[in-house]
């Protein structure tokens, strides 16, 4: 386990700046496209089984890009310039939207912009890492501002496509992605550390049953979180509401979320990764199923769009404190990679096709329903985890 360090000392403050303008921007596109790419698609006239599968490869590529990209950038060591190269793609890809039209020229941009784009946040998230010198408990300062970007672009994005129709979505998506890509240019890769010879090599890491354990445990909780990624705007745009409450709703959970992210460093300090892990998994037991039963009470809805502080924020910062004990240094990017290919990718993909399913066979209340189970299993993935980490 990595030694604490201290927080950046203000001088470093200022080179902390451009990761945070960076998250800004990135999650300001993935909150104006993804969020709203299920109206789009249905728009388009997508069946939801179609509609799953064109939000699953989000997570389907992030099996692949991730790795492929993060290899590319420890063995290189040039992380910057490799998160720059993934950013001009991603860019090129994405314009393939423009003139696609049937569900197979749709997965077509799907797959070959989400390759490019998965890798982006890993990317940014390793080199922010080695910036803060492995002090993970000051992560928060710097990710909520891609909350903060992710909030304005719900919506901005919300009140645009009321006033032009979801048809302006790749049109709002592609602008933001150019905002991706410049605010890529500003970053600088902090000076790499030596380490030991003996350092412990990935595959040696990998094996370790706590760590599977542990991502066997994210990857349920990635497929937690897709009944919102994929199915929350469809679910609440049938139960009758507008695009504008809708985009509301997301922003309000994710005002939680940045709550938290700002107070995080006292909060694991004081109570561990542990506690503050398994507390999330508590709350999302109870969040998503009071979403399934709650579709008309708007009151109900907000309160569990509060718990997304615990369910999501608790949940990845204290999976970073986590994993800075097994991928530092070296590994840092592939750390970053393998968390987003098996917990988004894997896990991703494997609830957002089986709560498909449930929406298509069941209705729209059993994704939900579903998701409160994963949320149980997940917890006892990482309860192992945990105590094997403290037998070892």
């Amino acid at each position: 386990m990595p030694d604490a360090v201290a927080a950046p000392a203000p001088e470093g403050v200022a080179a902390l700046r451009p990761f945070a303008l960076f998250l800004f921007a990135y999650y300001a596109q993935v909150g104006a496209f993804a969020i709203y790419a299920t109206l789009f698609f249905a728009a388009r006239g997508m069946s939801a089984p179609q509609i799953g599968v064109l939000m699953s490869l989000i997570q389907v590529m992030r099996i692949i890009g991730p790795n492929l990209w993060g290899a590319l950038a420890d063995h290189s060591g040039r992380r910057v310039a490799v998160l720059r190269l993934t950013n001009a793609c991603a860019l090129l890809a994405f314009g393939g939207i423009f003139f696609a039209d049937t569900y197979f020229q749709f997965i077509a941009v799907m797959v070959a912009f989400n390759l490019f784009s998965s890798a982006q946040a890993p990317l940014a998230e390793a080199l922010l890492l080695a910036a803060l010198r492995g002090d993970a408990t000051n992560y928060g300062r710097v990710r909520m501002w891609g909350s903060v970007g992710f909030i304005v672009a719900v919506l901005a994005a919300g009140w645009l496509l009321e006033a032009l129709g979801v048809q302006a979505l790749p049109s709002i998506a592609l602008f933001l992605l150019v905002c991706v890509g410049a605010s890529g240019l500003l970053i600088r890769q902090a000076p790499l550390v030596a380490h030991a010879a003996g350092a412990p090599g990935l595959w040696s890491v990998l094996r370790r049953r706590e760590v599977i354990a542990f991502f066997v445990s994210a990857a349920l909780m990635a497929g937690v979180h897709m009944s919102l990624n994929a199915f929350y705007s469809l679910y609440l745009e049938r139960a009758g509401y507008s695009k504008p409450v809708i985009g509301m709703m997301w922003a309000l959970g994710v005002l939680a979320e940045v709550a938290f992210f700002y107070f995080q460093a006292p909060l694991l300090r004081r109570f561990g990764a542990r506690k503050v892990m398994m507390c999330a998994f508590a709350a999302a037991a109870v969040r998503f199923p009071v979403i399934g039963a709650a579709g008309q009470l708007l009151a109900l809805l907000a309160l569990a769009q509060l718990l997304h502080a615990a369910t999501f924020a608790a949940h990845l910062s204290s999976s970073v404190m986590v994993m800075q004990r097994w991928f530092a240094g070296p590994l840092q990017a592939r750390g970053q990679a393998l968390y987003m290919s098996l917990a988004y990718g894997i896990g991703g993909t494997g609830g957002a096709l089986a709560m498909s399913l449930c929406w298509d066979k069941i209705g729209p209340q059993a994704v939900f329903y579903l998701a409160g189970a994963l949320a149980l299993a997940a917890a006892g993935s990482a309860a192992l985890s945990f105590r094997w980490q403290r037998q070892g």
